[in-house]
């Protein structure tokens, strides 16, 4: 039997990809890399956390320069992990410190297709 998702029932879920794209100013992406780092470390150590990985972009003419790219081992995980009041507040630091606004673009993701090199 499986589920909606076609998911075996009683089956593990599958692990959920977290995406946050940032729009912020070049001028801002060391100090804003090095306070990320922070978070990061703080999220490691949460229940369900599997890995973190922050790209930047090599154009600086890129809508996003940063592109972070987590795994958790589900969706309840994750939102235990945000949910963390310190988490909640060193986030909002991050972005009240830095003179441009950054706009981040958050959300929890689902793979649908996934290709491999043969």
């Amino acid at each position: 039997m499986t589920t909606d998702n076609g998911l075996a029932t009683g089956a593990p879920e599958p692990p959920v990809t977290f995406i946050n794209v940032f729009e912020i100013a070049a001028g801002e992406l060391d100090a804003f890399v090095a306070k990320w780092e922070e978070r990061a470390r703080l999220m490691r150590d949460k229940p369900g956390f599997i890995d973190s990985r922050m790209h930047r972009a090599r154009s600086a003419g890129s809508r996003f320069q940063l592109v972070n790219v987590s795994h958790w081992a589900s969706q309840e995980a994750w939102e235990a992990a945000t949910a963390d009041p310190e988490f909640s507040s060193l986030t909002r630091a991050a972005r009240e410190e830095t003179r441009q606004p950054v706009t981040p673009n958050p959300a929890v993701y689902d793979v649908v297709v996934q290709l491999t090199a043969p």
